[in-house]
């Protein structure tokens, strides 16, 4: 009996995909953005490494003449800059985990529970969707100042963390998750907290990723609120803290691009780290379609 002969077929070569003009175009596009997003962080980067006199001189340039860290050694020498990270960190951090619980839990009452007054109530927050945070400063820092919580973290923190926007992100999701789920849990036994915690929780890992990820990055940017509550320089956020580089001569511009670049540094972290939650949540909010 002869040996089985083995035929060795090549596959055969595929032809290399060619662009489409609509490909072309959207990543021409996704270069344009991508430049326009990168060239302010690129200005204030060789800012910062050119000396105060040689950043105001006019006409300006780009590439500095004299490379130094004159800067960013002069904004961790003269300004608080490690205590004003910890503190942005302390109020985002806790700002974040805050909202994640308030957000949650009125997300799903309104989502699941019928009660009275429920439709009025949940108009009443949604109308804090149209009402500026500029416009309660007054009224916010009046309650906070008879509760003595002035020049505290706790001033700083408990104002923020009742964002309309995270509970209707929130809302929405939790109307998006079928019933039967939470039925089938109430037949077996469970309470209302046990599906909460055990079922609606885990299905919502995307949203909740999202909105924690949005919030943490406006508490970190907020500058306003911080200014007004505290005059202690020993709790100066990062924009508060980057504000006050300047002397009598006026604004160190290149220290300000160093403190600049040090205070959004975090920010292009999370959203480098967790775009997919960003995205994910968002899209799994139904608020993609609206």
């Amino acid at each position: 009996m002869t040996a089985a002969t083995v035929v060795r077929v090549k596959n055969p070569k595929r032809p290399k995909s060619k662009w489409t003009p609509g490909q072309i175009v959207l990543t021409s596009l996704g270069v344009l953005v991508s430049a326009a997003w990168m060239t302010p962080l690129l200005w204030a980067l060789l800012t910062s490494l050119k000396s105060e006199t040689e950043a105001v001189e006019v006409p300006t340039h780009w590439v500095p003449e004299e490379w130094t860290a004159q800067a960013w050694k002069a904004l961790f020498e003269s300004g608080n800059i490690t205590n004003w990270f910890v503190n942005s960190l302390v109020v985002s951090v806790c700002v974040t985990f805050i909202v994640l619980i308030v957000s949650a839990l009125a997300g799903y009452g309104f989502a699941r529970t019928e009660f009275r007054g429920k439709n009025a109530l949940l108009g009443l927050v949604m109308a804090g969707l149209m009402v500026s945070p500029a416009v309660l400063g007054v009224p916010l820092f009046s309650t906070v100042q008879s509760m003595g919580m002035v020049d505290t973290y706790w001033g700083m923190i408990l104002p923020q963390c009742a964002p309309a926007a995270m509970v209707y992100i929130l809302y929405k999701f939790f109307q998006s998750i079928p019933r039967e789920l939470e039925e089938a849990a109430f037949i077996d036994g469970s309470g209302r907290w046990r599906v909460f915690f055990t079922i609606i929780l885990p299905l919502s890992r995307p949203s909740l990723s999202a909105v924690g990820i949005f919030t943490f990055i406006s508490s970190w940017n907020n500058f306003l609120w911080p200014y007004m509550v505290t005059n202690n320089p020993d709790l100066m956020t990062m924009p508060n803290g980057i504000a006050t580089v300047m002397n009598s001569y006026g604004i160190q511009w290149a220290q300000l691009m160093a403190g600049g670049l040090m205070a959004g540094l975090p920010l292009v972290i999370v959203f480098v780290f967790f775009q997919r939650q960003i995205v994910s949540g968002v899209a799994h909010t139904g608020l993609a379609g609206q």
